[in-house]
């Protein structure tokens, strides 16, 4: 598909179509890369554990402050004194 270089403010865009963005699974976001000779645009990739602190926050809040796992002992340690 061919389309034309816009001028944009002081930048210049290029309109990407919402059915090739959803396609993608492109929202508010991308990463734009060169590559060679070519402009490559991919998802953005999540951080590790991003968004684990506020699911652990909403998952303990829902419990009411007890133990989300419940107990569960190791075998044989009944004898020790916590």
């Amino acid at each position: 598909m061919k389309t034309t270089i816009r001028k944009m403010g002081n930048s210049h865009g290029v309109l990407i179509p919402k059915p090739i963005l959803a396609q993608l699974g492109l929202e508010d976001e991308v990463d734009m890369q060169v590559e060679g000779n070519a402009l490559v645009l991919r998802r953005p990739q999540k951080k590790a554990r991003e968004g684990w602190a506020e699911a652990s926050r909403s998952v303990a809040a829902g419990r009411g402050g007890h133990l989300v796992m419940g107990e569960f002992p190791n075998a044989g340690d009944e004898g020790f004194i916590w």
